[in-house]
C-alpha cells in the first residue's frame, strides 16, 4: 500500500491525500473534507504530545513523526468514529493520537529487536542515537500516550492496557518462538495478531466507543481490525518476496535476509516436511547464507517462482475477506464501504 502523504500545518500546508482503499470516503462530499479535517486536528496534536522542554528528548521523540506515515491508526478511528450517533469530537481525535503515538513507541523498539538501519526512508533511532537512546525514547512516547489515554476514562484506560499487553507478548513469543510441539504457523499467527492485530482493533474500538455506538458495534470493529492487521501483516510478508522495492519501499528478501520465519518460508517448510521435493530444494536456498547480493537474489527468486507464494496470498487474502465479512451486520453506509475497500486494499500491495 503507498504512503498516504501527509504534512504538518505549520509546514505551510495541511493537505492529506487518504490512502489506497478509501477512494470512495475521499469522493463523499461531507466524510471526505470531514475526515481531512480531522487528520489534520490528529497530526497537530500528535506533534504537540511528542514535543518535549528537553531538547534532546524533543529531538528524538520527534526523529519517527517527522518521517511520515500512513497515519492508518488514526484514520479507522476517525473512520469509526461515524458508526455512532454522536458528533466526532475531542475525545476521538485524543483517541486517534493514542493509537498512532503507541505504534510509533513501538517502531522506535521493533527496530532496536530487528537492528533495521532504515524506517520510512530514514536513519533509525538506534543507528543515529544509539540502542538506549531509542529504547527510552520509545517508552518516553510510551509514556506520552498513557498521559493522554488516562484523560478518555477508565474504559479506554482499560482497552489501553490490554492493548499494550498483547503488544509486548507478541514480541516475547516472536522473540522466544513457538513452544515444543507447537504448530509453527499458528504460533506465527498469534505473534502477528498480537503485533499488529491489536493496535489496529483499539483504534476501531476507541473510535465507535466515543461516537456512542452500541456494544455490538464496537465488537464488530475490534473483530474488523483484529482480522484487517493480520492479512495486512501477512501481505507484508509475501511482499518482501514479490514486492518491488522502488513501489514497496522495501529491498525484495530483507526478510529472508534476517531470518525472519515470515508466511512463505514458514509455508514452504511445511510443504518440505511433507516430502515436497521442490519445496525442499527453495528451501534449502533460502535457508543458506545471503549475506551476498547474489545468494539473496536466486534465494527470492527460487521462493517467488514457487507455489507457496501463491499459497500465502491466498491465506492473506482469506483473512481480508474474513474482516469484510465482520462488517455484514452493520446498515450499509459511506463508512462501511470504505472499511471493506480498505481491508481489500491492504492485500492488493503486490508491487
Amino acid at each position: 500500500m503507498t504512503e498516504s502523504t501527509n504534512t504538518s500545518p505549520d509546514a505551510g500546508s495541511s493537505t492529506f491525500v487518504l490512502p489506497p482503499g478509501f477512494a470512495v470516503l475521499a469522493e463523499d462530499p461531507r466524510l471526505g473534507p470531514s475526515m481531512v479535517s480531522s487528520l489534520e486536528q490528529v497530526e497537530v496534536q500528535l506533534r504537540e504530545a511528542v514535543a518535549n522542554s528537553d531538547p534532546f528528548a524533543d529531538t528524538t521523540s520527534r526523529h519517527l513523526v517527522e518521517a511520515g506515515g500512513k497515519r492508518i491508526r488514526p484514520l479507522l478511528t476517525l473512520l469509526a468514529s461515524h458508526l455512532g450517533p454522536e458528533e466526532a469530537g475531542e475525545k476521538v481525535i485524543q483517541s486517534a493520537v493514542v493509537v498512532e503515538l503507541t505504534h510509533l513507541a513501538t517502531l522506535y523498539h521493533d527496530d532496536v529487536m530487528d537492528e533495521a538501519p532504515y524506517r520510512r526512508g530514514a536513519p533509525t533511532a538506534h543507528e543515529i542515537w544509539g540502542n538506549s537512546v531509542a529504547v527510552l525514547t520509545g517508552d518516553l512516547i510510551f509514556a506520552r500516550a498513557s498521559s493522554l489515554v488516562s484523560a478518555l476514562g477508565g474504559p479506554a484506560l482499560a482497552i489501553q492496557a490490554r492493548t499494550f499487553e498483547r503488544l509486548c507478548l507478541g514480541q516475547l513469543h516472536e522473540t522466544v518462538g513457538p513452544a515444543e510441539g507447537q504448530d509453527p504457523l499458528e504460533h506465527y499467527l498469534s505473534v502477528i495478531a498480537d503485533k499488529t492485530g491489536s493496535l489496529i482493533a483499539a483504534s476501531g474500538q476507541f473510535g465507535a466507543l466515543f461516537s456512542g455506538a452500541g456494544q455490538d458495534v464496537i465488537d464488530i470493529m475490534v473483530e474488523y481490525g483484529e482480522k484487517v492487521g493480520i492479512a495486512f501483516q501477512l501481505a507484508d510478508d509475501v511482499i518482501d518476496v514479490t514486492g518491488l522495492q522502488e513501489k514497496s519501499g522495501k529491498t525484495p528478501g530483507t526478510d529472508l535476509r534476517e531470518g525472519v520465519p515470515t508466511l512463505p518460508v514458514l509455508l514452504l517448510r511445511r510443504a518440505a516436511a511433507g516430502g515436497d521435493a521442490d519445496a525442499a530444494a527453495v528451501l534449502e536456498l533460502v535457508e543458506r547464507d545471503l549475506s551476498s547480493d547474489e545468494a539473496l537474489a536466486e534465494a527470492v527468486a527460487a521462493l517467488r517462482a514457487s507455489p507457496v507464494t501463491d499459497e500465502a496470498w491466498a491465506v492473506a487474502r482469506g483473512w481480508s475477506e474474513e474482516a469484510v465479512q465482520a462488517l455484514a451486520p452493520l446498515p450499509d453506509s459511506v463508512v462501511k464501504e470504505a472499511l471493506a475497500s480498505f481491508a481489500r486494499a491492504v492485500v492488493n500491495r503486490e508491487v
